[in-house]
């Protein structure tokens, strides 16, 4: 591409028939980083714990990627057999991976500052020992690849927004637990990272339930917390996230990636 009279090269990512993992796709943001990567020349397996949308999302996806490019399987996260089955299924169907989005979390609980021990359990299984299982059973095939692994925490493990507490713990844990991995297999060429998604609207999420609920409250907050005035996209996530598992960024690794309109600069 020419313009005017300086040559500009386009930015090819070199994801072309990479294999690539995405768990809790069935919407909003690993549902957009799906198709980032599918749009990007990728080959995807989007996986949730097996909703009509991630069906109906698979049948979509084909029409428009081609059917060898895209496929849906179910698997509950935190269940270690259920994942194991999930490897199973992956290792028959293309034989090793590339990427893994690690997208698996759940910010519904309790605003005690010390939920009790069911409500903490519950949130930690979901937001924490999904995200170590998932890791500990796919980590073995991207040595092989000399892949890429990316964790999506959240800024609640940055910082205190008032999010549930055992929420925001376990997506710090998330955080360490790449940064102590990334730095203790660097040298076997496998990239460990982890974005930090401020807030992120999309038809059926948290916020579309909170802004039917009171729109007046949700953008005052939004105004007043998130110096660039608004919403994130699922869409601006996934680009980020695409972005940071290419070649483009194979010199990063153990880094904690914030796309939140300024939101975590406005705490101090």
């Amino acid at each position: 591409m020419v313009v005017g009279q300086q040559k500009v090269f386009e930015m090819d990512l070199k994801l072309n028939n990479k294999k690539v993992l995405v768990t809790g796709a069935s919407k909003g943001i690993g549902l957009a980083i799906a198709e980032t990567f599918l749009a990007e020349g990728a080959k995807t397996c989007i996986v949730s714990r097996g909703s009509n949308d991630l069906f109906q999302n698979e049948k979509i996806f084909q029409k428009k990627y081609g059917e060898e490019r895209i496929f849906a399987l179910k698997c509950d996260f935190t269940i270690a057999d259920s994942i194991d089955n999930l490897n199973n299924e992956l290792q028959s169907k293309w034989g090793d991976l590339d990427i893994v989005i690690v997208n698996v979390g759940n910010g519904s609980s309790v605003p005690e500052p010390i939920p009790d021990d069911s409500s903490w359990q519950k949130s930690w299984n979901a937001n924490f020992e999904s995200a170590l299982m998932t890791s500990r059973t796919f980590l073995p095939i991207l040595k092989k690849t000399k892949g890429c692994l990316l964790f999506v925490s959240s800024i609640a493990g940055l910082e205190a927004f008032g999010a549930p507490t055992d929420y925001s713990t376990a997506k710090a844990a998330v955080i360490a637990l790449a940064k102590n991995m990334a730095r203790k297999i660097a040298s076997e060429n496998v990239r460990v990272n982890v974005l930090a998604p401020g807030n992120v609207y999309f038809k059926g999420g948290a916020w579309d339930l909170k802004i039917k609920e009171d729109d007046s409250k949700v953008n005052n907050f939004i105004k007043s917390s998130v110096p660039m005035g608004r919403f994130a996209l699922p869409t601006e996530i996934a680009d980020s996230a695409v972005f940071i598992c290419s070649d483009r960024a194979k010199f990063i690794t153990g880094a904690t990636l914030v796309v939140d309109g300024g939101q975590t600069l406005s705490v101090f």
